[in-house]
């Protein structure tokens, strides 16, 4: 649920209609900062809402370019350059050291495993592959909207799987490597 929380904004921006691409930016902004304050209220630190941060502050800029010119050339490149701007908050994560998995990750793992290295070692591959998806999602949606197909069904399927295929993986993933754990000597 966390993934889908964090993702919301960007999910409603993808599933309004581009003709109306002002009000699902703004509407992306709204999503962004509601989930941003509703986690700041619940504990979440900021380590946990690095795409939410994001989120919003790209929606916002987003949205006030589609407010000033409806008819802007941003129109047809906009869901590119959403998947463009969270490969750039995603790997900027990882380049900072705080990949954004490792936040919410900690929300469902206890306290005493946030320092240990396989745990962060999963969290940096978990982000990585979020990563490598969010760039791949946005070439092939350039090359989309450099066709002509930009806001077509074949550019939405392209938008969901740069989403489902890493949180698939996520999942997975995070089965696989607890199935392998060591397990502690029952008493």
């Amino acid at each position: 649920m966390s993934y889908l929380r964090t993702f919301l904004p960007w999910i409603i921006f993808a599933v309004i209609p581009s003709a109306q691409w002002q009000w699902a930016a703004l509407a992306g902004l709204l999503v962004a900062a509601a989930v941003t304050v509703q986690q700041r209220l619940a504990g979440a630190g900021w380590d946990a809402l690095i795409i939410e941060t994001g989120s919003a502050l790209y929606f916002a800029v987003l949205a006030a370019i589609a407010f000033a010119d409806p008819h802007s050339g941003v129109r047809d490149y906009s869901a590119t350059l959403s998947s463009a701007v969270l490969a750039v908050i995603a790997g900027g994560s990882l380049l900072i050291g705080k990949p954004f998995t490792l936040g919410i990750a900690k929300r469902t793992t206890p306290r005493e495993f946030w320092t240990l290295k396989p745990f962060i070692r999963v969290n940096v591959i978990i982000t990585s592959v979020w990563t490598a998806a969010f760039a791949v999602t946005a070439v092939a949606l350039a090359v989309l909207a450099h066709g002509g197909h930009g806001h077509s069904t074949t550019s939405l399927i392209v938008q969901i799987a740069g989403f489902v295929v890493p949180m698939v993986f996520t999942v997975r993933y995070v089965a696989i490597v607890q199935a392998r754990a060591p397990r502690a000597p029952q008493t």
